[in-house]
């Protein structure tokens, strides 16, 4: 990837969905000099036509026995992340957002892997596997930035005050929650 795998987290932004799981990525090799906001909905969509790609790859590598046990692999890893993605989305807690992410980032590595394999072994030429290598490293940056984003903000809770003003229940400052 060009500019190498730097970028940061500035802010969580999106609040379209319900869930605030946008957020702005700062240099990340994609030769634009303008921050790309990253959105479920986008995520959602690039991990969809992630697979996509990989069912049309799989379907066009040779009938051999080598390219068969890649293509059932490349087809398991590559069309996971979206399915997995989307159930982090419907996720009850942060922890299980969490864990659901670290799947998705798991079987985006695997897949580059896969991908390598295919072009290090001859099966498919590497230019041919290039635009599909850098999204599914794209997305896997992505991922990582999220699941980051995502430990610190519960390792960090803001802890908000409910304000009640019918009630006699006062909130004091370390109380225990229910």
């Amino acid at each position: 990837m060009p500019g190498g795998k730097r970028w940061k987290i500035l802010t969580e932004t999106s609040h379209e969905g319900g869930r605030n799981l946008g957020f702005w990525i700062l240099d990340f090799g994609l030769h634009r000099s303008e921050a790309l906001l990253v959105t479920e909905a986008d995520l959602k969509q690039r991990t969809k036509a992630l697979a996509l790609r990989v069912i049309k790859l799989s379907s066009s590598l040779p009938r051999n026995r080598a390219a068969d046990v890649i293509a059932r692999q490349i087809l398991r890893s590559g069309t996971s992340p979206g399915a997995n993605y989307r159930a982090a989305c419907r996720g009850r807690s942060n922890a299980e957002f969490v864990a659901k992410l670290a799947i998705v980032e798991e079987e985006l590595d695997e897949t580059i892997y896969w991908l390598e394999l295919l072009a290090e072994s001859g099966l498919v030429r590497a230019e041919l596997l290039s635009p599909l290598s850098s999204e599914t490293e794209e997305l896997l940056a992505i991922i990582v930035a999220s699941i980051k984003t995502a430990r610190r903000n519960r390792k960090a809770p803001e802890r908000r005050q409910i304000q009640n003003p019918k009630s006699k229940i006062q909130n004091h400052k370390g109380a225990a929650r229910c």
